[in-house]
């Protein structure tokens, strides 16, 4: 019997060995938590376009949006650790959700993270038939607000979400908050004229801000955007706290094995590289910096050391 047991654990590790060395030999799911056309979306599609080209195998991409991102990251948090089911991770999802949805996973310890994308700053953007052309007539025109102002992000939870909290604390006005599935119905909803304004990251509101169908007010980049000279940063304007990007990155669940970390870390590390990537990169106004994982790691609790103690002050429990 012990001899037979033996013998099942060593064909079980020969199996399991296999598999590292010939990973992957199936489709890889990339689970994006939400919806399409947003910032995580492009990066997502980017990525495994490359990974496809540099794996020679399909690395398919899912939208699966809600609740702030929570129930995707979820979801791969409890999927096998074998390198086939990866998700965007960012800010929103594995930063400022876990503090407002408590207990769906621990942001450290359910997952692996594998690699640093970047991202674009976050912007502020209004209906432009509103008497709104600055930050000043923006607080000023939520003040005239009796039920206060409306403004709508990707979600609850997400890093838009959490700068229109702060900012209304910081300018004590009343912000409303309405979250949606994604930065693209957002922009949509405020240049039809159903949503007054709203913080989502300059990729989704890019487009409509060039047609004239948005107006930006303002840009959370340390230095004003190559696309949008005139435009002034919340540093600029006094409020320097506001100052960061709406990153993403790429987790698997917990104890994904090393040698797929790193296979996987240098991959995505070349594809943002490509020609492709970067001018992809530089039209949707993101900025992206190559990390290992245990830099990105480490820039990661960074990240929930800053961000934490505002989201648990601003957002509701």
């Amino acid at each position: 019997m012990h001899k037979l047991l033996l013998l099942g654990l060593f064909f079980t590790h020969s199996i399991f060995a296999q598999n590292l060395n010939t990973w992957p030999n199936k489709p890889v799911k990339i689970i994006v938590p939400y919806g399409a056309a947003g910032s995580s979306d492009t990066l997502a599609r980017i990525i495994a376009d490359q990974l496809s080209k540099v794996f020679k195998q399909t690395f398919i991409v899912e939208n699966k949006p809600g609740a702030g991102g929570t129930i995707a990251s979820e979801m791969v948090a409890k999927s096998a650790p074998d390198g086939y089911t990866l998700v965007i991770s960012g800010i929103g999802s594995h930063v400022i959700a876990p503090f407002q949805y408590a207990n769906k996973y621990d942001p450290v310890k359910d997952f692996t993270h594998i690699a640093f994308l970047g991202g674009p700053p976050l912007a502020l953007v209004v209906n432009p038939n509103l008497p709104i052309t600055d930050l000043k007539s923006f607080v000023n025109y939520a003040k005239s607000q009796a039920n206060g102002m409306v403004y709508g992000s990707p979600g609850i939870g997400t890093h838009g979400n959490i700068i229109g909290e702060y900012f209304a604390e910081i300018n004590n006005i009343s912000l409303v908050h309405v979250g949606y599935k994604g930065g693209g119905t957002v922009v949509n909803d405020i240049a039809g004229g159903q949503l007054p304004a709203g913080f989502m990251t300059l990729t989704s509101a890019k487009s409509l801000v060039m047609g004239n169908k948005l107006r930006l007010i303002s840009v959370s980049s340390a230095k004003r955007i190559t696309n949008f000279p005139k435009t002034p940063t919340f540093e600029e304007l006094g409020y320097p706290k506001l100052t960061s990007t709406t990153w993403f990155s790429v987790s698997g669940p917990a104890g994904m094995p090393s040698n797929i970390v790193e296979k996987l870390n240098m991959a995505i590390n070349q594809s943002m590289q490509t020609p492709q990537a970067r001018e992809k990169l530089e039209f949707e106004d993101m900025e992206f910096t190559p990390m290992t994982p245990p830099e990105f790691n480490k820039f990661f609790q960074n990240e929930i050391s800053t961000w934490g103690p505002i989201a648990v002050k601003v957002l509701p429990k």
